[in-house]
């Protein structure tokens, strides 16, 4: 393919499938309990080029794609993946563009820089711009359903393979924290803990629970209360010993607005923000305002485009996405001591669908 003669390359379908992955075991947090995970899993074609994205969420999902934005995507600049964006939000002004909007946006989103990628033949990271070779991670599962010694595999496991940082759940029984909190930090080491309490707590509830697991070194604390609660972010951020993180459920820019004086690290998630476009726009907010910038969940649609933003801290390794994306994909990256490293050999986000493998899991 000649890149320079290229003027554009039309999108001629986009397909959405929904699976649905029963979890290893039971699983909850400080807020819900699960048995299962949803994926969307979108594919754009252009020009003999296909494009893999995909969003965590209902799958009804799969609907809203192919009722609504479909019609927006196809015949669209396959290598203009922002415009098409723009014109998708704009199509779905009025069903509200929060929530399940911006992730069916987000996952056909990640489709499409995927196509162009490949269009192209280069891996994501570097069309985006790398910055950086190898992704942090931290370890996330730590489910408020685990026994001890389910608690202490697991995080220890993590800190045993190089990762540097672990995260746990909190909040479902808050008075059975502090024991679960030295369970994990004797299991870990020298490896820094987190604690995410998913919005459960009351502001002074989570203020004293930051005090009281201080001295067993937990050094970042995830949505202490609801992110709805701004003033109660903002307490925690200024009195709690921790770094105070949120940014999970922001969904538009102005999510991420009313979010950067108000915590020490701004989240943000390729599957909720609208794909890689709103990410990279979250990124930038981060960075002019100097906050450290983490990513959520998702790690192997998320590894090239975290590879290429800055200001840039680390990525949620979450053990029911990691399960999901290594049985429903190829090319899947392994950690190495605790860090993803973009595969540059292969071009766009290097993920191929295990056509015949999902197909058991197929909701829709």
């Amino acid at each position: 393919m000649n890149v320079a003669t290229r003027v554009e390359a039309a999108v001629e379908r986009v397909h959405a499938t929904a699976y649905r992955i029963p979890t290893d075991g039971p699983e909850s947090d400080g807020t819900l309990e699960w048995d299962s995970t949803t994926i969307v899993v979108v594919e754009v074609v252009a020009d003999g080029g296909l494009g893999l994205g995909y969003t965590y969420g209902p799958a009804a999902l799969a609907t809203l794609i192919h009722d609504e934005l479909a019609e927006v995507v196809s015949g669209a600049d396959a290598l203009a993946p922002s415009g098409t964006w723009a014109h998708m939000g704009h199509h779905i002004r009025n069903m509200g563009r929060p929530g399940l909007g911006l992730m069916a946006i987000a996952a056909v989103d990640t489709a499409l820089w995927d196509l162009k990628a490949r269009l192209l033949d280069l891996p994501l990271a570097s069309l985006l711009g790398a910055v950086r070779e190898d992704v942090p991670l931290y370890g996330s599962g730590g489910f408020t359903s685990y026994s001890d010694a389910q608690l202490e595999a697991q995080l220890g496991g993590w800190a045993d393979a190089g990762f540097r940082f672990v995260k746990m759940k909190v909040g479902r029984e808050p008075e059975r924290d502090p024991a679960r909190v030295r369970v994990a930090r004797s299991a870990i080491g020298d490896a820094e803990l987190f604690v995410d309490a998913n919005g459960a707590f009351a502001r002074k509830q989570a203020l004293r629970f930051a005090h009281d697991c201080a001295d067993d070194g937990v050094t970042y604390f995830e949505e202490p209360v609801s992110s709805d609660d701004r003033d109660g972010l903002r307490l925690l951020r200024d009195r709690a010993p921790q770094a105070v993180a949120a940014g999970e459920y922001a969904y538009t820019l102005a999510d991420f607005v009313r979010l950067v004086d108000v915590v020490d690290v701004l989240q943000a998630d390729v599957t909720r923000c609208g794909g890689i476009t709103g990410f990279l726009q979250a990124a930038a907010l981060a960075h002019a305002h100097e906050l450290e910038f983490s990513a959520h969940t998702a790690p192997a649609l998320h590894a090239h485009v975290c590879a290429a933003v800055q200001p840039f801290s680390h990525l949620e390794w979450f053990h029911d996405h990691v399960r999901v994306e290594s049985l429903l994909f190829d090319g899947v990256l392994e950690p190495v001591d605790g860090a993803l490293r973009p595969d540059l050999t292969r071009p766009g986000n290097g993920l191929e669908l295990k056509r015949e493998d999902a197909e058991r899991w197929r909701a829709s």
